[in-house]
């Protein structure tokens, strides 16, 4: 069968030809096929609208959720920090309590006894203290215990008092109280003397010279 004969006995064509015939709506009028397709044309556009907007909202929830992943994350790593930090300095109150007990054991062991049964304490004093600071270094305590002539540290030293002398200043020139630090953290500092310049007749009468006017 021709194709020409087959286009003309579909059933559908003849439809539309039929519609095409008979319809005389034009550009400015209306008629069902033309609603039809303006509702067609509404439609997708509302449809636009919804993609358009669903996506806006997948993308705002999307930010949200990359957002929120990162706080939690954050403060996760804070915790987690502060955690860690409370169990290294968790001794800090313990050792406090043992700094008069350390500041005991020191005088006692400073001074050189001269009768023979009080060396023999003594010897065991040392014995007490050296594995009373063994388990302190094991926790992360570790003592300052500045020498005679040392430079004087701002950070682990406190200057109790200074001492005239030649020479360069700031050195230590007595220990008062060993100090003591917990890894990074300073729980007390060594209490040390330090020494000056010793000040000359002509320092001393300007000294007074200055008080006198003020």
């Amino acid at each position: 069968m021709p194709k020409e004969k087959m286009k003309k006995d579909n059933p559908e064509i003849k439809e539309q030809k039929a519609h095409e015939a008979t319809c005389e709506c034009k550009e400015n009028e209306t008629c069902d096929c033309k609603d039809e397709k303006d509702k067609n044309k509404k439609r997708i556009k509302d449809l636009d609208e919804i993609i358009v907007k669903q996506k806006s909202e997948v993308e705002h929830w999307k930010n949200e959720y990359y957002r929120a992943y990162a706080d939690t994350k954050n403060l996760r790593s804070i915790l987690e920090k502060e955690h860690a930090e409370a169990l290294k300095y968790r001794a800090v109150g313990f050792v406090e309590e043992l700094l008069p007990v350390l500041d005991s054991f020191q005088t006692a062991l400073s001074n050189e006894p001269v009768n023979p049964e009080l060396k023999n304490y003594l010897v065991g004093f040392q014995y007490i203290y050296r594995n009373l600071v063994g388990v302190l270094e094991n926790e992360g305590v570790v003592e300052i215990a500045p020498k005679i002539g040392d430079k004087f540290s701002a950070y682990e030293m406190n200057a109790v008092d200074t001492t005239e002398a030649e020479g360069e200043e700031n050195l230590v020139t007595k220990i008062y109280r060993n100090g003591y630090k917990l890894h990074n953290r300073l729980i007390r500092p060594a209490m040390v003397s330090v020494s000056k310049n010793k000040t000359t007749n002509q320092e001393e009468n300007t000294n007074n010279v200055a008080q006198g006017d003020a």
